[in-house]
């Protein structure tokens, strides 16, 4: 392997209180170092910008009113990028923000100007923190102007965005971390579950195996299995793997078997 993209899901960056999970961020961090120390180049694709938002203003729940959730996000996400900047600084690890809305993929030079500045980042040995642009991405998809039809999602949440990135930067894995260790036969919560260590194929059989998200991210199973199925039909292969599992990216890079592995299959035409 040579490029590698990593998801942060919510649920790995916050504790089920509401706080940050800091020592958890911190190994992960400690991890992705340590793999780039390795000569491998590392795109981190974070959730969390919204419940880092929510749990700074002091609220109880994540807010249902759009801009309200919208100014969530834009307070949580210099909250994250701070967390980021101290822990890599002292890793000596040079990071960069890179904030998207579904138009950097849609508009030919602004997806053109994208790609090459993610290429120039991670050649120079920089970490690209990634995240969508959740404060304006919102208003253009939910609120079209003058009653023009509503845009088609191109990803409309972090797992999505992560397999795009995988794909347009020619990377060779996506890892996307949650709190769960990987996609089981049943729900996991069943006491007699299996995970299932490896899928060839994505289809209405797997895809009705997923469990609906808990509420605080926007994703859950079924994104994470959509979004595999984005990078699997562009020959990437993705790993849905817990991010609480101790070494878990160190493990993965050195190839041990953790998660859910998806094989890669023919890259197909997919936008």
């Amino acid at each position: 392997m040579h490029r590698i993209v990593v998801k942060l899901g919510t649920n790995v960056i916050m504790r089920q209180d509401g706080k940050v999970a800091l020592g958890l961020l911190c190994s992960l961090m400690e991890q992705v170092a340590a793999i780039r120390d390795q000569g491998l180049e590392v795109l981190l694709v974070s959730s969390g910008a919204v419940g880092l938002g929510v749990e700074r203003l002091g609220l109880t729940t994540r807010p249902t009113v759009l801009a309200q959730v919208q100014a969530c996000a834009a307070i949580g996400q210099s909250r994250l990028m701070s967390l980021y900047g101290d822990a890599f600084d002292r890793l000596n690890c040079p990071i960069a923000q890179v904030l998207l809305t579904e138009d950097d993929f849609r508009d030919p030079m602004r997806h053109s100007n994208l790609r090459a500045t993610l290429d120039a980042l991670l050649t120079l040995g920089v970490i690209p923190i990634v995240n969508e642009n959740d404060t304006v991405s919102t208003i253009e998809l939910e609120r079209p102007l003058d009653g023009a039809p509503k845009k088609e999602r191109i990803f409309g949440d972090n797992d999505k965005l992560s397999a795009l990135l995988v794909k347009h930067i020619n990377a060779d894995l996506l890892v996307l971390l949650s709190d769960v260790d990987g996609l089981y036969d049943r729900n996991p919560q069943d006491p007699g579950a299996i995970l299932l260590p490896r899928i060839e194929t994505i289809d209405e059989s797997v895809l009705q195996l997923a469990q609906g998200g808990n509420g605080r991210g926007r994703g859950g199973m079924i994104s994470k299995l959509e979004s595999a199925q984005i990078a699997m039909r562009a020959g990437k292969q993705v790993i849905i793997a817990n991010g609480r599992t101790p070494q878990v990216l160190e493990r993965i890079v050195a190839g041990e078997d953790l998660g859910t592995r998806f094989s890669p299959v023919l890259a197909g035409s997919w936008r």
